[in-house]
């Protein structure tokens, strides 16, 4: 009896102790609730300023509405931290921002590649190197991008292959963009025989081009020599194209060639075949008779042992 007597005045101590507590902290609590509140009611603000500003620095959608969900979600933390230290409980805002720190870090270490996509992701939206549509080359895939997301990109190759790749290897990696200039440098690589005059051929194939082939007239057709081959003197002929849609560069290439071909024909110039000559008669060598001569002997001295 004694010890349910004790146990009741433990337990009307303890109750009482709480009421006194609450008591006390009555104010702290009306001004926390005020402040939590008010927090709340500020949240859709915030996000709609947050939003409207993150709108003036990039057009990326999902970049916009990831850095507005992150900052949104830092603004209530905030709230939550200061209503917890009008509360006077600062050891849990330390356990709790510790808690945080551990479990970002094993969060972190964790998803390293996903976390390290999703950077790359908004890095590369904020630089605009690209867009959807543009012909890029990366990573050693050539074609049109159809989609960026956070994580990666999607390109679409002349096969009809469709690529993804991840963010991070494109943002680590040199990348080739044929869109973003507006234009695009034809380079044919021909030759013509040793006995063709030179000047004569220069001035037929950039004719042959300014008359056969659409390009763009804002730039002079060039042709350079540039190396004495095996059985010709190669070329570079170069010449622009207005825009980087990758059938008008195919396009305008094959006809190049086309009007180069009848342009060479019409003029007697020859592309020569390739051509190996052997000469046995330079000097350290021998002729072929000798050689032959040889032959034959060692054969019959053969045939008669």
């Amino acid at each position: 009896m004694d010890q349910i007597q004790e146990s009741l005045k433990l337990l009307t101590e303890k109750l009482e102790g709480w009421l006194h507590s609450l008591v006390v902290m009555l104010p702290n609590i009306l001004i926390a609730a005020v402040v939590l509140g008010l927090g709340y009611l500020a949240t859709g603000y915030v996000r709609k300023w947050v939003n409207r500003l993150v709108n003036r620095f990039s057009s990326h959608r999902a970049v916009n509405g990831l850095v507005t969900n992150i900052l949104t979600a830092l603004f209530m933390i905030g709230v939550l931290i200061l209503v917890l230290s009008i509360l006077n409980l600062s050891e849990v805002v330390t356990t709790v921002v510790a808690g945080a720190g551990v479990a970002g870090l094993a969060i972190g270490l964790a998803l390293q590649d996903p976390i390290m996509n999703l950077f790359s992701g908004v890095m590369m939206s904020t630089k605009a190197a690209f867009r959807i549509g543009d012909l890029i080359e990366t990573n050693d895939y050539f074609g049109t991008i159809t989609d960026i997301s956070l994580r990666s990109t999607i390109l679409i190759t002349p096969q009809g292959e469709e690529v993804l790749i991840p963010n991070k290897d494109i943002y680590k990696n040199p990348l080739k963009n044929f869109t973003v200039s507006q234009k695009r440098r034809v380079d044919l690589s021909c030759g013509v025989s040793y006995g063709d005059d030179l000047k004569q051929v220069r001035e037929v194939a950039i004719k042959a081009i300014e008359q056969g082939v659409k390009y763009d007239d804002g730039k002079p057709v060039e042709l350079f020599y540039d190396e004495f081959g095996d059985s010709s003197i190669n070329f570079k002929l170069r010449f622009w194209l207005k825009g980087p849609n990758l059938k008008d560069y195919l396009d305008a290439r094959s006809e190049a060639m086309i009007a180069l071909k009848n342009a060479f024909d019409e003029h007697d110039i020859m592309i020569p075949f390739p051509i190996r000559t052997l000469d046995f008669g330079i000097r350290g060598g021998e002729k072929l008779n000798e050689v032959l001569e040889l032959e034959m002997s060692a054969k019959s001295n053969g045939q008669e042992n």
